[in-house]
């Protein structure tokens, strides 16, 4: 969708973002401890660009993630991705995963699109839709940051069928969180410099 948004209002937008302190797991009633789960993917390293094939400019398929056991105690895991360079009041929400069997160490390719992920729950994300919301910043905007959160937590708590945001953000405050991953891919679609303004002297006006 925002594929369309033309370039020059992307670059008009570029400073504006959400911000990295309104992510979730920045939230200051989220208790995050000290623990941490070694959250990574096959498919892009940590901090890279992810591939288009996971984007909207390919399939739109959710990344493969990999990760480590969680501490003793965990009665459910929880993944939470979000976009914090997104041009809105907000972080923009790209999947929510709620309930994951603590003993599952990985996600596969395309997950998070299957109607079916064992006894865990798909949330809905920022276009209110369950499921992988592919990353489609704006043209001009640059890079994003797409940051992936799993939380280890000492609760298993239902919250139905597909929770949002705010039922999810409402969990974290309440459950005590063992540990949390963090993982962040980029995406961003720049602006190639026009045929005829190449080589131009650039005004200083």
């Amino acid at each position: 969708m925002l594929e369309h948004v033309p370039a020059w209002l992307g670059s008009a937008l570029r400073n504006v973002r959400a911000g990295h302190g309104a992510l979730m797991i920045a939230d200051p009633e989220v208790a995050v401890p000290e623990a941490h789960l070694d959250l990574g993917s096959p498919a892009f390293a940590a901090g890279g660009r992810l591939p288009d094939r996971f984007t909207a400019d390919g399939a739109g398929l959710s990344p493969p993630l990999i990760w480590n056991a969680p501490p003793a105690g965990t009665q459910m895991l929880a993944l939470v991705v979000e976009d914090p360079d997104a041009p809105a009041p907000h972080p923009l929400t790209h999947a929510i995963l709620w309930s994951i069997d603590p003993t599952e160490h990985s996600l596969a390719e395309g997950a998070l699109s299957d109607a079916d992920v064992g006894s865990a729950a798909i949330g809905r994300n920022s276009y209110l839709a369950s499921g992988w919301l592919p990353p489609d910043p704006p043209t001009g905007h640059g890079e994003h940051d797409y940051v992936f959160q799993l939380y280890a937590l000492a609760e298993a708590r239902g919250l139905g069928a597909h929770p949002g945001r705010g039922a999810v953000l409402d969990a974290l405050r309440a459950i005590p969180v063992l540990a949390v991953g963090v993982l962040v891919g980029t995406y961003s679609r720049n602006v190639a410099p026009s045929a005829d303004l190449a080589g131009a002297p650039v005004s200083s006006g």
